[in-house]
């Protein structure tokens, strides 16, 4: 060959590498490399949360259904779910195959964005990995260890995914203009709905009602919320892809909605009780956090602090009123995820700025806004119970989903995973 031609052709790679590389930011790669971190934590945050809630003979149970959906979920996300939640759009409604075992997933950048692929592929992996992990607060001290690993499996790339793809794959919610920064509708809408349809069909504890049963370990509980609320950071700020004023807005919008979401969740329980808990500041926390997701990027921090106000008050409502006595979801997962979603969602629509993130609300003149987050919200809530009874009949064909009553009145810890928490002595 031609040495100019050979020159000629190293020179325009040459070129052609620069300009790749100038596609890649190293400050919002080190943000989201973070984030990803951070979000990651929050999975192993919820096993402490919900840990220090369940008696103490389940307590290794309940950590184990957050730590390994960590493991499922990974694997299950790298083989197929970034592939249908992120692949090319069928139909608006699921991603194609092109993906498929991070086919093409690289180093170099997605279209639009300045990290590489592969970075902005774990990031959505840690949503991916936490939502299921939610669901799990519905059904502890009850549920088999096979069953949740078939029913985590499954509803990762049957639920989550899809819903995913519908909102920020390119689907149908996306078309329409649906507003969801970080997941109110994807992460904790599905979670929520599909808690209250799993307590649903698991059925109640032995002994609720009957028998004392109460949180074994408060300062765990606490310790899980704290991380987070620490973690959330990343889950939101996150979300802005970049380490930019976006982001900036979104960790300040997320700080305020938690910390109204604490206070008002302690002073009413405050006046119901007549007693300042410390749980309930720290469900009031994750309550404000759930209610901003959506919206972290697309309001002010003044909005954040009305919208972490009225989603704690309107899910203390829903979980001391409404569910509880009802249906046994063990820890309030609808009460504070789906209810904190669903408000949290339309409260978007309600509150979002044309300057902040583009779309403008109901207060700025677009009252259909709302109607459309409705719309995206009966949309995820409508599949995401439907398909999960779905799943859980389908399991039950094989395996019983619950454990036997002598397993859950010895306890899951010694009679499932053969071991103690705490010293039995």
């Amino acid at each position: 060959m031609n040495e100019d031609v050979i020159v000629s052709a190293v020179e325009a790679a040459s070129v052609e590498s620069v300009a790749e590389a100038a596609a890649i930011s190293g400050a919002d790669t080190a943000w989201i490399l973070v984030s990803t971190a951070l979000v990651l934590l929050m999975t192993p945050a919820v096993g402490l949360f919900y840990g220090g809630l369940v008696r103490k003979k389940n307590v290794l149970s309940t950590l184990m259904y957050s730590f390994f959906t960590v493991a499922i979920v990974s694997v299950v996300w790298v083989l197929a779910g970034y592939s249908l939640a992120f692949g090319s759009s069928v139909g608006g409604f699921i991603g194609g195959l092109d993906h498929i075992g991070l086919h093409g997933v690289g180093t170099d950048p997605i279209a639009g964005q300045t990290i590489p692929a592969l970075l902005f592929m774990a990031f959505q992996m840690t949503f991916a990995i936490i939502t299921p992990a939610l669901i799990s607060g519905a059904f502890v001290e009850r549920k088999a260890f096979g069953p949740y690993i078939a029913f985590t499996s499954l509803w990762s790339l049957v639920v989550y995914a899809p819903v995913a793809h519908w909102v920020w794959g390119g689907g149908f919610l996306s078309e329409d203009g649906a507003l969801d920064y970080a997941g109110g509708t994807v992460v904790h809408i599905t979670s929520g709905v599909s808690a209250l349809v799993c307590a649903w069909v698991i059925g109640r504890r032995d002994g609720l009602g009957s028998e004392k049963i109460e949180p074994h370990n408060a300062t765990m509980t606490v310790l899980g919320a704290s991380l987070l609320w620490f973690g959330w950071f990343g889950f939101n700020a996150g979300s802005a892809l970049a380490a930019d004023g976006a982001a900036a807005n979104a960790l300040v919008t997320t700080n305020s909605a938690a910390a109204m979401g604490a206070i008002v969740w302690l002073a009413i329980g405050a006046i119901h009780h007549k007693r300042p808990s410390v749980i309930g500041a720290a469900v009031g926390a994750v309550a404000g956090l759930v209610g901003i997701t959506p919206a972290a990027g697309f309001v002010s921090p003044m909005s954040a602090l009305a919208i972490g106000a009225l989603t704690s008050g309107i899910c203390y409502v829903v979980t001391e009123f409404l569910v509880k006595g009802r249906i046994d979801d063990a820890l309030d997962v609808f009460g504070v995820h789906g209810v904190g979603g669903i408000v949290g969602a339309l409260l978007t629509g309600v509150f979002a700025s044309e300057a902040i993130g583009g779309t403008a609300g109901a207060i700025e003149g677009n009252w259909m806004q709302v109607l459309i987050q409705a719309k995206a919200v009966l949309a995820a809530a409508i599949y995401a119970g439907v398909l999960t009874f779905v799943i859980l009949k389908v399991i039950e064909l094989v395996a019983p989903i619950r454990v036997s009553p002598e397993q859950e009145s010895q306890g899951l810890d010694l009679t499932v995973h053969g071991e103690h928490a705490y010293d039995p002595a």
